[in-house]
């Protein structure tokens, strides 16, 4: 299973420093962060009733629910694709199957744009015979015949997953086989008999975020009491995550604990028969994949001649199982680069092949891909010869050979998902996604705003071809800028129908935090530097006022997770620019945010509350400490879910009540299930598709 890491960071400052703590008798609505509390939950069944009369209640309600249901279940959606063994499956959803089937085909007909699918497992029928809302997060299935399989089920769609072994070949859950319960956990195989998991049982063995940090051996058949520990790391650390690098033969090469001692920080250590050997790597380096005895490395900071943003190989010579042979320093690790980014572009994604590292590229925030190949201690690329200004994302690698799978998007040409042989550099188009809106009227613009500091930060803009300049134009802007997560052209056909087709405009603002032009320009917003983020956000806002695009009264704002910190900073700094704010998932008070879910996972982005001088600068912008009475707010939308275990939904309902006490607008809904990802029932994302634009609608358009 590829480990997915939440967000996170150094939860420990490595200087000495003064702490302080937060006294809760501060805070009058701690009460609801009783997720499950009954005040709690009366109070959001009260908050839900109102929302549902304004926004269910309006009229077009019904006809935007029915819009995006059409789009989340549509038939010709394109299946996208994983391979296994000689095949590839997908995970489809409709509305006959909301909760998903685990689908296979055979490669020759997947390829050809003709897939002749097979049930292998049907959650809606499992959920249904164990009384369980089952949600597909991933599976881990032992190369090199990817017949055994660890599956990762989700009751509800949270973070937090059961595993359970099943043999893809039966099609049946294996009698006696790997079975662990619902916990935040990864797990990699070493055998058939043999995994390597990471899972807290108890505090013992838990971080302060919430995570394992041990990695212990499980033999088949035996119970987790009896499961050796292969590796331990600290209670302070973020986690500890097993890494099993495999060649194209399905051999084990190495195998690795990842020490995330924060999440941009991370130490790498081989596991053997001997003590673990630490890895001669920077702190701010990712693990990216092997290829031909080759660990692939992305390097976050200047290491050793290599520049910030490189991607690089680190060649190991030991033994198969990946245990220490020879001169740790002058025999083990050689280090070579692979490819350097421009100062325009940022590796988005990586991915390897038999013989290949394949690199996902951005460049001025739009896509391509690289493909590399090793001679000696060189490598040379060439870039495939894709679709340009779009976002191009490698859905499938093939482990044993030489095919990729890629789909290509953009704000108003459907997605196309093609295949390419990196071996011969030939690539066709396998399928195209009908359109699901009416492209053809508008016209997609990139410009630059100058931020309060002068920094120039890229937006897209998505408008009418037919604008008239005089500010009329009812305008989305979206943002997040954190993470290094980069937010390139995407194709979302339910901002298309629901949004566009209305004749709105819709905006993504690549500001700093996010990870567009590498990792100087996340690192240029972290912790006391956040502002820089807000200050990027309000200067496109400004932007486009300026051009004569929209207005105050026909501009609004949407941000989930760490968007929502974005969003609720910006209308509490500057209410005067917007009309309306969507908060979704949001993170608010910053102030308590470590003491929140995974949030002590963070400290590394946003700072640690409990450390006087990071306190300092958190409070200057903490939305929820903010609010103020008098003052003329936009009225926002606040969602949130009960169940999401990443991101407390304590922030959202605090948030509403603080607003509630200072007399401003606002309108809350909390779904009752579903997690922070909004990736489970596709009916339930209707009805949050549908509320959303109603609400932009009845705020930028009416």
């Amino acid at each position: 299973m590829r480990t997915i890491l939440l967000p996170g960071a150094l939860a420990l400052l490595l200087t000495a420093c003064t702490t302080v703590t937060a006294r809760n008798d501060d805070d009058p609505y701690i009460w609801l962060e009783d997720v499950h509390g009954a005040k709690a939950l009366a109070w959001v069944k009260d908050e839900n009733a109102k929302a549902t009369a304004r926004l269910d209640g309006d009229k077009r309600f019904a006809t935007y629910r029915r819009e995006a249901l059409a789009i989340l279940t549509a038939k010709d959606r394109l299946p996208l694709p994983q391979f296994r063994a000689e095949g590839v499956d997908n995970i489809w959803q409709d509305d006959a199957h909301p909760h998903g089937l685990w689908r296979a085909a055979s490669l020759a007909s997947y390829r050809a744009g003709r897939p002749k699918w097979s049930t292998v497992l049907d959650l809606d029928a499992l959920s249904k015979t164990e009384g369980k809302n089952w949600f597909w997060k991933g599976a881990d299935c032992l190369a090199p015949d990817d017949r055994l399989c660890l599956l990762n089920l989700s009751d509800g769609g949270g973070d937090a997953v059961e595993i359970r072994e099943f043999d893809a070949e039966t099609k049946t859950f294996v009698d006696g086989g790997f079975k662990l319960d619902r916990a935040k956990q990864n797990v990699e195989w070493i055998d058939r008999d043999t995994i390597l998991v990471s899972r807290p049982t108890s505090d013992a063995d838990t971080t302060e975020s919430g995570y394992p940090f041990t990695l212990k051996l499980l033999k088949r058949g035996a119970a987790w009491a009896d499961a050796k520990e292969a590796f331990r790391g600290e209670r302070k650390d973020v986690m500890v995550t097993p890494r099993v690098m495999r060649d194209a033969d399905g051999v084990v090469r190495a195998t690795i604990a990842e020490r995330r001692v924060g999440f941009f920080e991370a130490e790498y250590y081989l596991l053997g028969d001997a003590a673990p050997v630490k890895l001669p790597l920077p702190l701010k380096s990712s693990l990216r994949g092997y290829v031909d005895g080759q660990l692939v490395f992305s390097l976050q900071e200047d290491f050793q001649g290599f520049k910030q943003g490189a991607l690089v190989a680190l060649h190991l010579i030991g033994s198969t199982d990946g245990s220490p042979a020879g001169d740790m320093q002058n025999d083990m690790f050689k280090l070579a680069l692979i490819m350097q980014p421009t100062a325009s572009q940022t590796i988005d994604g990586v991915e390897t092949t038999r013989d290949h590292v394949v690199v996902q590229l951005l460049d001025n925030v739009k896509g391509a891909v690289e493909v590399y190949s090793r001679r000696g201690n060189d490598w040379t690329g060439k870039r495939l010869s894709l679709p340009s200004d779009s976002q191009l994302v490698v859905r499938a690698a093939q482990k044993s050979g030489s095919l990729l799978f890629i789909t290509s998007e953009s704000f108003l040409a459907p997605t196309k998902l093609w295949w390419a042989d990196v071996a011969s550099a030939k690539d066709a188009l396998v399928k195209a996604l009908p359109a699901k809106f009416k492209g053809s009227t508008h016209v997609v613009e990139q410009h630059w705003a100058a931020s309060k500091d002068g920094t120039k930060v890229p937006y897209f803009l998505v408008r009418p071809k037919k604008m008239k300049s005089d500010g009329s134009t009812p305008t989305l802007l979206f943002g997040y800028g954190g993470f290094q997560l980069s937010k390139p052209p995407a194709y979302l056909p339910e901002m298309g129908k629901l949004w566009l087709e209305r004749g709105g405009a819709f905006v993504i603002a690549n500001i700093r935090g996010g990870g567009e032009f590498g990792p100087a320009w996340h690192q240029s917003a972290l912790r006391e530097h956040r502002q820089r983020a807000f200050d990027d956000f309000a200067a496109v806002g400004e932007d486009l006022i300026a051009r004569k695009v929209t207005t105050p009264r026909r501009l609004g704002i949407y941000g989930r997770s760490n968007g929502g910190v974005l969003t609720t900073v910006l209308m509490t700094q500057r209410p005067e620019l917007f009309n309306a704010v969507v908060v979704e998932s949001p993170l608010v008070d910053m102030l308590r945010y470590h003491k929140l879910s995974a949030g002590a996972s963070w400290t590394g982005e946003y700072g640690n509350p409990d450390v006087a001088g990071d306190r300092a600068f958190i409070a200057e912008y903490s939305a929820y400490q903010k609010v103020k009475p008098g003052v003329k707010y936009p009225e926002p939308y606040i969602t949130t879910n009960t169940e999401d275990d990443r991101v407390h939904p304590g922030h959202a309902r605090k948030f509403s009540a603080k607003l509630s006490e200072v007399g401003a607008p606002y309108i809350y809904y909390e779904n009752t299930f579903g997690g922070h990802s909004n990736d489970a029932d596709p009916a339930m994302n209707a009805d949050r598709w549908a509320r959303h634009y109603i609400y932009l609608t009845q705020k930028l358009m009416d």
